[in-house]
């Protein structure tokens, strides 16, 4: 099994990264969105934690950041109807923190939001991987999880934002002020996400 690769950004995509190794070999590999937006240009050296997914016509390599994400990835492929390209699309769509989240809360709306996630699939991720990911979710007066920080999220994808950003701007917001307001909070996150 491939479960690491470093090497040199030849090329970069939203959904895939091409990697040239130190021995000469490159590699394309299938990314989810949040690894895209972590990627350094073209020419810089990347380490990222791989997933070989073995079909009858092809040998795929799916990248990670963290060693957690790639295990998430893995275990969302467990579930019935769950195969890699949809399990990415899980994990472009939510941040792992709001995925696991959604899906021990059997928070169905919030995982239909993702493309090709109809009601029986998210009742199916709910169902089948809701006590294996109890493990993963956070602990209970973890701010980042708590009710405040899920409304500042709602409030800002209300504004037009992405969920994935919106869940990364108001983690940063409470890091920077932990106890503040669902206000305070979506106003720090507004201006990490306009850039002040």
């Amino acid at each position: 099994m491939i479960s690491q690769l470093r090497g040199t950004v030849l090329e970069r995509e939203l959904d895939r990264v091409e990697l040239l190794t130190a021995g000469g070999v490159a590699y394309l590999v299938h990314i989810p969105l949040s690894v895209f937006e972590q990627l350094p240009r073209v020419g810089e050296p990347v380490t990222l934690h791989t997933a070989l997914v073995i079909r009858d016509d092809a040998w795929e390599l799916y990248g990670f950041v963290a060693a957690t994400d790639r295990a998430l990835f893995q275990l969302l492929r467990t579930a019935s109807g769950v195969g890699p390209s949809l399990a990415l699309s899980l994990l472009s769509s939510l941040t792992p923190t709001r995925l696991v989240q959604a899906i021990t809360a059997r928070d169905v709306p919030t995982l239909q939001r993702v493309p090709r996630v109809g009601k029986k699939t998210a009742e199916r991720l709910c169902v089948e991987l809701g006590d294996k990911l109890k493990a993963w979710a956070p602990a209970a007066g973890e701010p980042a999880r708590g009710a405040g920080a899920s409304d500042a999220v709602r409030a800002l994808v209300a504004l037009g934002y992405g969920e994935s950003d919106a869940e990364r701007a108001v983690a940063a917001a409470i890091e920077a002020a932990r106890g503040a307001s669902p206000a305070d909070l979506i106003k720090r996150a507004l201006a990490t996400l306009q850039g002040r």
